[in-house]
């Protein structure tokens, strides 16, 4: 069905994708807490598409992104990540593929077609659509009509559909994605985040009426056994 899949030899299962490297470690185990708690959030309504956000880089977004779409993938749901953060992507890098091409093909070239860029990774059910080329006006291409017809076609194809984008108060990228979605995950570094900027965090949020299910607190500890992630409600 997909253009693109991993060659048998290249492992998935490296750069830090420790769902799947480490199922029984305490690390994999917050993972699925934090899966267990979206999905009581979703009595009321059917997520089709999350956004995943920080308040500053270096919160660990990104690994938290990669994780919990192997997390949800684990669940027989058809997950596809998607790295929307086109000025500093990273899911090429933890996939182990190549980002020669990407979102940004898909959404400047009308004739490339959205199956045809999606990788089907080594872990069952989960797919990803890497950033592609980095172009000069990331949020005009996330605000645009194309995107929005993408995103209808990605909720379309898959049970999930997460987005990994950039930190809140650096750009507007995140801001515009959480508009657009049903559901933001807010993740703070612990002993790292400044108030002030989680309070900014929180206000752009509201600005866009997004729809904050939960935060996590990354990297309360050094040591693997007890690095722990905390969700709590978003409200």
């Amino acid at each position: 069905m997909f253009g693109k899949k991993k060659k048998k030899n290249e492992s998935s299962t490296r750069a830090g994708l420790v769902v799947v490297n480490k199922p029984k470690s305490v690390i994999s185990e917050q993972y699925r807490t934090i899966r267990t708690n979206v999905q009581f959030s979703m009595v009321d309504q059917e997520f089709k598409s999350i956004v995943i956000t920080s308040d500053a880089p270096g919160a660990g977004k990104s690994l938290t992104s990669a994780n919990l779409a192997a997390t949800f993938a684990s669940e027989d749901k058809r997950v596809l990540l998607v790295d929307a953060d086109m000025r500093k992507p990273t899911v090429h890098n933890t996939f182990r593929v190549r980002n020669t091409d990407g979102l940004t093909t898909i959404l400047t070239d009308r004739h490339t077609q959205l199956q045809d860029k999606i990788y089907k990774t080594s872990v069952d059910n989960l797919y990803i659509l890497t950033s592609g080329p980095i172009p000069p006006n990331p949020a005009e291409m996330l605000s645009s009509e194309r995107m929005d017809r993408l995103q209808e076609e990605m909720e379309s194809l898959f049970d999930l559909v997460i987005f990994d984008t950039p930190p809140l108060t650096a750009v507007t990228d995140a801001q515009i994605m959480a508009g657009k979605t049903d559901g933001v995950i807010f993740i703070v570094r612990n002993k790292v985040a400044i108030k002030e900027q989680i309070l900014e965090s929180k206000q752009l949020l509201e600005m866009v009426g997004a729809n904050v299910i939960g935060a996590v607190m990354n990297r309360i500890d050094k040591k693997e056994d007890s690095y722990y992630y905390y969700y709590g409600n978003g409200e």
